[in-house]
């Protein structure tokens, strides 16, 4: 008897199956028909919903941020924690820790994939300036730090991160600390905070999980 299923159960049913096999196989080595296995249905169901391997990762890529974005908002939302502990898990949240995590990224940071990865960037920035800028204010009305622009300086703080401590740049270690120093140096004064205030809290950063 064919199984008739809602469009979105279905559709998700198909990243279900293409996580797991890009996690297992890698992206390169698995195959449409290997999706279509896993999942048990016919090539013009699976391209009703993707046109292509390709668009199968895009969509789970999407998928992830929202769901590193709702980890994030989660840490935010708890007014109980000191303002930086929440911001600096705020950022942390944003770090992939599964294989099938890994696996999006590599291919991500693959120059053909180059306006995946923007893609990734512009929606990580958008679920994320938001929340951080929140706390900020928050931070600036207990005198932790006092910037015009919160928005402004949030967005740029993340996209020198980005740039700086890519986790495909291979940096020697006392290059990566002298950089260490500089952001937090210009983090500071970025945000408009006392020399020293904010270290702790990026700090916590780097030594979780490289960016």
């Amino acid at each position: 008897m064919r199984v008739v299923k809602d469009a979105k159960e279905r559709r998700n049913e198909i990243l279900d199956a293409a996580e797991e096999l890009f996690g297992t196989k890698g992206f390169d080595h698995t195959s449409t028909n290997d999706i279509l296995e896993r999942v048990g249905i016919a090539r013009g169901t699976l391209y009703y919903h993707f046109k292509s391997k390709e668009e199968i990762l895009d969509a789970m890529i999407h998928r992830m941020t929202e769901q590193l974005m709702a980890k994030a908002a989660q840490i935010a939302g708890q007014p109980e924690l000191p303002v930086l502990e929440r911001l600096t898990g705020a950022v942390m949240a944003l770090n992939v820790d599964s294989g099938i995590g890994h696996e999006v990224m590599q291919q991500v940071h693959k120059p053909q994939n180059a306006l995946m990865h923007q893609k990734m960037q512009e929606e990580l920035l958008a679920g994320i300036v938001p929340i951080l800028t929140e706390l900020l204010e928050e931070g600036s009305r207990q005198g932790i730090c006092r910037t015009d622009y919160p928005a402004e300086a949030i967005e740029m703080t993340m996209l020198y991160a980005n740039t700086m401590f890519d986790a495909q740049i291979e940096q020697a270690p006392e290059r990566k600390q002298r950089r260490i120093e500089a952001f937090i140096h210009h983090t500071e004064l970025l945000l408009g905070a006392k020399e020293g205030a904010l270290r702790e809290a990026i700090m916590k950063i780097f030594e979780g999980e490289p960016m």
